[in-house]
C-alpha cells in the first residue's frame, strides 16, 4: 500500500488579496505565500492551499470548519468584523436569532453557525 507523506485539501477563490485579507486580517491565520497560491496554517496542524481560479464556482457546501469553545463569542468577534452569518431553511432545525443551529440543546449535534468567505465559499463555527 502506499505510504502518504502529507496531506492537505484546496478551495479556489476569485480574488487572492481579497481571500488573503479575509483569512488573515478577519480570521486571523497565518499564511506562507507561494507561486501558485496561498498555503494557510489551520489551528491543530492542518492546512489549506487557496488558489485562484477566473471561473471559479463556490462549492455548495461547507469547504472548512473551525471548532471553538465558545461560539457566541466568536460571533460577536466576526460580526464586529464585518462577517453576517448565513441562514438555511433547509436545516432540521431553525437557526436563532444569531443564526446558529442548536444541536446540542435538541440533542442534535453540536451548535453551528456559517459564513462565507469572500469568494462564497461556506466557513462554518462548531461548539461541540
Amino acid at each position: 500500500m502506499n505510504k502518504f507523506l502529507n496531506s492537505f485539501s484546496g478551495i479556489s477563490v476569485n480574488n487572492m488579496q481579497a481571500a488573503k485579507d479575509f483569512y488573515v486580517e478577519i480570521l486571523g491565520l497565518e499564511l506562507t505565500e507561494q507561486n501558485m497560491g496561498l498555503h494557510l496554517n489551520l489551528p491543530g496542524g492542518g492546512s489549506l492551499f487557496i488558489y485562484e481560479k477566473t471561473d471559479h464556482v463556490p462549492a455548495t457546501f461547507t469547504v472548512l470548519n473551525f471548532v471553538v469553545e465558545d461560539i457566541n463569542s466568536v460571533i460577536d468577534e466576526l460580526v464586529g468584523k464585518g462577517i453576517t452569518f448565513e441562514r438555511y431553511n433547509t436545516l432540521p432545525a431553525e437557526q436563532d436569532e444569531r443564526g446558529v443551529l442548536r444541536g446540542k440543546a435538541a440533542n442534535q449535534g453540536p451548535d453551528i453557525a456559517w459564513f462565507e468567505d469572500p469568494s462564497g465559499n461556506v466557513i462554518s463555527l462548531v461548539e461541540e
